[in-house]
């Protein structure tokens, strides 16, 4: 059995020092589902993974990440998330979300992100 909880630290840690698309490869399932908010759910890795990489393709620059409040328990993680970024053409966001991870195996086979949709 993986320790979630440190597994899920692994992965924060990961993301704070910005190798997100190195914490990709190694904590996340071929089969994961990842989804924000209501929007429909991206399956697979290979989807995910472009979405990501056209992400960070899109930031200008990245201000800061705080992790905040994070929680595990059986095989889901709770972590609480700030990010400020400000994205080519200008435009500086500061996001509040939570992300639900679903563990199996030690990789999420599901991750859903939680935020006011005009953030």
């Amino acid at each position: 059995m993986n320790d979630v909880a440190a597994l899920d630290r692994r992965l924060n840690e990961m993301i704070l020092a910005g190798k997100i698309l190195d914490a990709f490869e190694e904590f996340y399932a071929d089969d994961v589902v990842m989804q924000e908010n209501n929007d429909p759910p991206r399956v697979g890795k290979d989807a995910n993974r472009e979405f990501e990489k056209q992400f960070l393709a899109n930031v200008e620059q990245f201000h800061g990440a705080k992790l905040g409040a994070t929680a595990a328990a059986g095989d889901v993680s709770f972590s609480e998330w700030e990010f400020d970024i400000t994205f080519k053409g200008g435009a500086r966001k500061k996001n509040a979300q939570v992300a639900v991870r679903r563990w199996r195996d030690g990789k999420v086979v599901h991750e859903r992100f939680y935020y006011h949709p005009g953030e």
